[in-house]
């Protein structure tokens, strides 16, 4: 069991009703709204990995490929996620592909996340919530602020985090699914992150710098040649049933600029009932 918080009147169970708790249990400056020139930081200016998240709001949107990787129970597991994301609406679609169980059956249908502002929705949640109804979370009551919590760190949320990014040091440039990227090293602190991110994710980073084991999180960014976040990859430090997990979360991101059409679902087709942990 995952432990479980209770804040604005709502039980919260950080993790338990979510992706990284249905693995548990298988395996045992502020923010700009306005987008950032590709021609005012040279190649290998680390505050251009600060400016990533203003720089993909300006490409619009991408497809995009996430993994999260935890050890649990002795064992290693890796949660997969593919989809897109519009950057300017802040809101994007993944579908969340859990670890086969330990005798090898691929148990679990893909869960269908829609990523909006505040908010994460999931769909094929199991846990005693029927298949035609998605799950609504707040992420700025979850323990986590949704980084690890539905199995992908939203994309944009991720580069969020990089604006409180320091110690930034140069790797050296290589390609990346064929495109020539620099490749940066540093590490960021949630809690400066939430003081200096864009206005729609200060309170999920805030709840996130309160939840985790370690405020400073390690990360490699590696940005193209106009500034674009093209992958970046954040070593957290989560805290379940009382013990340091590390999680490592990767965000892939291409093809900028495809449309994305993401409906929120209707209040009817939001369960309320109560989920099984």
């Amino acid at each position: 069991m995952v432990r479980q918080r209770r804040r604005r009147g709502v039980a919260v169970v950080a993790a338990a009703v979510t992706v990284v708790g249905v693995v548990a249990g298988t395996t045992g400056c502020s923010g700009s709204e306005g987008a950032v020139s590709a021609g005012d930081r040279p190649l290998g200016d680390p505050g251009a990995v600060r400016d990533a998240a203003d720089v993909l709001v300006g490409a619009g949107s991408s497809k995009a490929e996430t993994s999260l990787v935890m050890a649990t129970g002795g064992t290693r597991v890796t949660i997969r996620g593919e989809g897109r994301y519009d950057f300017r609406k802040r809101m994007g679609q993944l579908s969340v592909v859990l670890p086969k169980d330990p005798a090898g059956a691929d148990e679990h249908r893909p869960i269908s996340e829609l990523l909006a502002p505040a908010a994460l929705y999931m769909k094929n949640r199991g846990a005693g919530v029927p298949d035609d109804k998605w799950v609504m979370l707040d992420s700025t009551t979850l323990a986590d602020g949704n980084l690890v919590t539905g199995g992908a760190t939203d994309p944009l949320t991720a580069a969020e985090l990089l604006r409180a990014a320091k110690d930034v040091v140069v790797v050296g440039e290589q390609e990346l699914a064929g495109v020539r990227v620099t490749h940066y090293q540093g590490v960021t602190d949630i809690g400066r992150a939430a003081k200096q991110a864009a206005p729609y994710a200060r309170e999920a980073l805030a709840a996130a710098a309160r939840g985790f084991a370690e405020d400073v999180v390690p990360f490699d960014a590696y940005l193209d040649d106009a500034g674009r976040l093209r992958k970046v990859r954040h070593q957290f430090s989560y805290l379940n049933q009382g013990r340091t997990v590390a999680v490592a979360s990767t965000t892939l991101l291409y093809d900028f600029g495809v449309p994305v059409g993401v409906r929120l679902p209707p209040k009817d087709q939001i369960f309320t009932g109560k989920i099984k942990v």
